[in-house]
């Protein structure tokens, strides 16, 4: 296994568990504890984790991970959370939908909602879309051109003239974390620089954030909490420290 792909594996288990244990690691990489030791080092130098006795701890927000590999982790969350999104939809609206492993779901579950126009610079989503085969959906299908950038999708200054040209009735975006100070949030620029366009452009904001992310803060705020009609997040979200407050603070969080 190369060394990028453990880290990303190591990265992976450590959003979903906050903390591992060496063995685990060892188990899950299929490799040896010299190995793993090397590559913790590795990881902590680069500030993404913190080593303790016996294994590691998650320090905070980091680089977001691949996009192939967070389609892996909380995926059965992250359906439940696209079903309850769907719900609070109406067919013939017009949507913004971003890039993210959440949405690509969500772009799954609008079998079941017809007639809607979606713009999105994410190819997984436009492809997934183009690929239902209910003829009376009649979803018109807008990819945003741009510069290619990470996690399969389009981004830049052409991306966010052209989501500027739109207005929506509702933007569904999936963050890298969502906290009753920061609002929505996102490491990268430019991925941030798009989910704030389509947040500004829409009448309303839904944040599809998985329990991982609730309380999280990464770089760059795209949405005040102000600004976020509605966080849909799982029931594991529930024992966050953060939560009271955000439901404070939110006009609406839905566990699911």
């Amino acid at each position: 296994m190369l060394e990028e792909t453990r880290l990303h594996r190591i990265r992976a288990l450590l959003s979903t568990l906050n903390q591992v244990s060496t063995e685990q690691l060892v188990q899950h990489l299929g490799v040896s504890r010299e190995t793993v030791r090397r590559d913790i080092l590795k990881l902590e130098s680069m500030g993404a984790l913190r080593r303790v006795h016996g294994g590691i701890l998650a320090t905070g927000p980091s680089p977001e991970l691949p996009l192939s590999v967070r389609n892996t982790v909380r995926e059965k969350e992250k359906h439940q959370i696209a079903r309850a999104a769907v719900k609070q939809l109406t067919a013939g609206q017009t949507l913004f939908i971003d890039a993210g492993s959440t949405t690509t779901i969500l772009a799954e579950q609008l079998a079941s909602m017809p007639g809607l126009t979606i713009i999105t610079n994410s190819l997984n989503v436009a492809l997934k879309l183009n690929s239902l085969d209910n003829e009376h959906l009649n979803h018109d299908v807008i990819l945003l051109g741009g510069q290619m950038g990470s996690a399969q999708a389009t981004c830049g200054p052409g991306t966010v003239s052209e989501i500027l040209r739109y207005r929506a009735d509702v933007a569904l975006l999936a963050p890298v974390g969502v906290s009753s100070q920061a609002g929505a949030s996102s490491y990268a620029h430019q991925e941030a620089e798009i989910a704030g366009a389509m947040a500004r452009n829409a009448r309303q904001c839904i944040i599809l954030a998985d329990c991982s992310k609730i309380g999280v803060e990464s770089r760059i705020s795209y949405a005040s909490i102000e600004q976020i009609d509605m966080i849909i997040t799982d029931s594991g979200a529930a024992t966050a420290d953060d939560l009271p407050e955000l439901q404070r603070r939110c006009e609406q969080v839905l566990l699911v």
